[in-house]
């Protein structure tokens, strides 16, 4: 069974960090490319960043320079550190892993508050 379960979130304020983990389990973590999208209220749900499983990073443009996403495979985990994060970062979190469209994969997802 497959299980992608996201942690980290939370209330800060504008201005401030937040480090996002997804810990995965039931998949061979490594060969797959691991992604953070965002889902805000009346909004559809975006590609905030992604990370291969060699490493190769992508960020969408309104994230660029204020997140990084890294990953452990050993630990099976997926990161996402926040910076300077404004009040339309708030969104619901998810965690995604992909190989193909057969075998993708979905976290329940984790709140980010960010209050001005």
């Amino acid at each position: 069974q497959v299980q992608l379960v996201e942690s980290g979130g939370g209330l800060v304020q504008a201005g401030g960090s937040l480090k996002l983990s997804c810990a995965a389990s039931g998949i061979i973590f490594s060969l797959y490319t691991m992604g953070w999208y965002r889902q805000a209220p009346g909004k559809q749900r975006e590609l905030v960043a992604s990370i291969t499983g060699g490493g190769g990073t992508s960020y969408a443009e309104s994230m660029k320079g204020r997140c990084t996403v890294s990953r452990d495979n050993g630990k099976k985990t997926v990161y996402l550190q926040m910076n300077s994060l404004k009040p339309e970062d708030t969104a619901v979190y998810y965690c995604s892993a992909y190989l193909g469209l057969a075998s993708s994969y979905w976290g329940q997802g984790t709140q980010v508050t960010v209050s001005s």
